[in-house]
């Protein structure tokens, strides 16, 4: 039998993985000295910054998601069986449906899922647009709203670091067009003592948050919600009134993560440079997965996955691995008023996000578009 390498997660991180081993082996996967098998929950893929754009009706749900299938390479094995038990000494992965995987070199993409259900009454009570379900819900509250106070609030971890200003900035957009910004507040809050966390974002926010008149109160980690009152609480003691919540709920690592103990709140122990699960040489963590001091975003799935993808053919051929990531991360940022900016820093060198620009706006909605390159393992 030949050599198997297992991808676990059919996700942004797992396919383009998927498509570069095929592409950089297809002589060895053709010849069944090597295969290579892809493990998903779903037989649609989905472009999910795709979905920031559903609650203010600038894409439909068509337009970001493809048969997963019609985007892979067609030397992958693809089969959508979730898998229950991850046996790293028995080096096999088995499904819900008892069927086993067993591999040489495994590869751990799984993701991140939003989890509004840890903040009591947020899943009543909230809104968000981690999820295509929650994101059409949202763009319904929107179209129905014609006025009050708009609360956003941020659950810790959550993917994409910039997500609470873009939504924030594109909700300001929005409530302009429709006329009604002048009889709407709104009230954006974040966990720690500035706008963000990179000092250099919340400085540039700052300034364009006084223009706008957006509120805004720092230090305010959401505590609950009480959706008969419509009221958040934060831990640090504080309240506010709303008459729509927008949340980036609280993420968590995939439920077989959990489920199998790999790593605390879902998140594997992850070598920083070669990606390799700590402690096995034959076991690489990719994406949101990881539990990098990293931002966890799509592009940071791309930039890590290039280079997971040459140190998982090293190990397969029995060598050491032969590439070091530096942390590299890009951010496109939407600011409204059809403009954007970009903030790009790796573990060395933090970000200075730029003025914005309607080029640079353009550049990502282009990107959107183009962004099933990047899945195939071309862009």
């Amino acid at each position: 039998m030949g050599k198997q390498i297992v991808i676990l997660g059919s996700g942004v991180a797992g396919t383009i993985v998927a498509n570069q081993i095929a592409r950089k082996i297809p002589g060895e996967l053709r010849s069944g000295a090597t295969t290579l098998t892809l493990l998903g929950n779903t037989e649609t893929h989905t472009y999910q910054p795709g979905w920031l754009y559903l609650p203010f009706d600038l894409v439909r749900p068509e337009e970001i998601k493809r048969s997963q299938k019609s985007i892979l390479d067609p030397l992958v094995h693809f089969f959508v069986d979730p898998i229950e038990k991850i046996d790293l000494p028995g080096k096999k992965l088995t499904s819900s449906s008892k069927k086993e995987y067993p591999y040489d070199v495994l590869v751990i993409a799984t993701g991140s899922v939003p989890r509004p259900d840890l903040i009591p009454g947020l899943q009543e009570g909230g809104h968000w647009f981690y999820t295509e379900e929650g994101a059409l819900k949202l763009r319904d509250a929107l179209r129905a709203f014609q006025g009050g106070k708009i609360v956003v609030a941020m659950g810790v971890p959550h993917k994409c670091p910039v997500a609470p200003l873009e939504v924030t900035l594109m909700l300001d957009d929005y409530l302009r067009n429709r006329g009604i910004r002048d009889q709407s507040e709104i009230f954006y809050t974040y966990p720690v003592g500035a706008l963000h966390t990179i000092p250099a974002v919340a400085k540039w926010a700052g300034p364009v948050f006084e223009e706008r008149k957006i509120l805004s109160e720092t230090f305010f980690n959401m505590k609950e919600v009480d959706v008969d009152k419509k009221v958040l609480h934060s831990l640090e003691g504080s309240a506010v009134s709303y008459d729509l919540l927008i949340s980036i709920p609280p993420h968590r690592g995939a439920k077989v993560i959990l489920d199998n103990g790999l790593g605390e709140g879902g998140w594997i122990p992850t070598n920083k440079q070669t990606l390799q699960m700590e402690g096995h040489d034959n076991v690489f963590v990719v994406g949101d997965t990881t539990n990098l001091p990293i931002s966890k975003a799509g592009s940071t799935a791309h930039f890590s996955a290039d280079i997971l993808v040459e140190n998982v053919l090293s190990v397969i051929e029995g060598a050491k691995p032969s590439r070091i990531y530096d942390g590299k991360v890009f951010c496109f940022i939407e600011t409204g008023r059809n403009q954007a900016t970009y903030i790009s820093f790796n573990y060395s060198n933090p970000p200075s996000p730029p003025p914005p620009t309607s080029s640079v706006h353009w550049m990502k909605l282009s990107y959107n578009r183009l962004y099933w390159l990047t899945a195939r393992g071309i862009l």
